[in-house]
């Protein structure tokens, strides 16, 4: 497992209008619904190989660098290390790295807990938690994604409003690169089954009452009934750390 190297992103070699042209092939070749997962990644792996790249937040979605690992051998798995995880987060990754044929890439923000506290006072998570997730996950991950053609994620259609019309294979505008979402049209109760059949190592606090975990502080129980992501930035509008906008 790395710990945020700093030149071992492969580099792109294809301009963007070659990946875009890739993107309007393969969303015609799978659709925008209902599209097997093994066959989207198949064709991932064939036309990306080692310059595609899995971020996982070590919850349910190591379902997903589980099945791009049938793929792709030794893929790089991006997860942000906060600094404000749970302790079950962590040890998720540090299980899953062990158990699977993947390079874990484990990305840090440019500042320390401390030191940010230092220039923007302490719990910044509460007074403007938009301000700490862009330091905490979206500018490390962007500086890791710029040396990727394709990066693969586990975002699902039934989270948010948001993610409602995500595709299979689409264009990303933000980091300019193809993004993949092969479980997409998946039930969180269907990557759960999956997990279980496969062996693959999910966050203990999912069957806790926390069926959507960020980052300690930001993240409460959800009662029942309650939306799913109901527990993250509880009480202040947000729903998205800023990755999939």
């Amino acid at each position: 497992m790395e710990q945020d190297p700093a030149a071992a992103s492969p580099g792109r070699t294809r301009s963007v209008e070659e990946l875009k042209a890739l993107v309007e092939d393969a969303q015609q070749r799978f659709g925008a619904r209902d599209a097997d997962p093994d066959e989207v990644l198949a064709w991932a792996a064939e036309t990306f190989g080692k310059k595609l790249a899995v971020a996982c937040s070590m919850a349910s979605d190591t379902v997903v660098p589980a099945l791009v690992s049938n793929h792709i051998k030794d893929v790089d798995v991006l997860f942000l290390e906060t600094g404000y995880h749970f302790p079950e987060t962590l040890e998720t990754r540090d299980r899953f790295a062990a158990d699977w044929p993947v390079n874990v890439r484990t990305l840090l923000p440019e500042l320390t807990v401390p030191e940010q506290d230092a220039k923007y006072g302490p719990k910044l998570h509460d007074r403007d938690p938009g301000l700490c997730c862009g330091m905490r996950k979206v500018a490390p991950l962007d500086k890791a994604l710029a040396g990727y053609e394709a990066w693969v994620t586990g975002l699902r259609r039934e989270e948010t409003p948001h993610r409602a019309n995500a595709a299979p294979v689409e264009w990303d505008e933000h980091h300019q690169m193809v993004k993949l979402n092969p479980v997409v049209d998946w039930s969180f109760d269907h990557v759960v089954e999956y997990a279980e059949q496969n062996l693959v190592v999910v966050n203990p606090l999912l069957g806790q009452g926390y069926p959507s975990i960020g980052c300690a502080p930001c993240t409460r129980k959800v009662a029942p009934g309650e939306d799913p992501r109901a527990g993250r930035w509880s009480g202040v509008g947000k729903t998205e750390c800023g990755i999939h906008l």
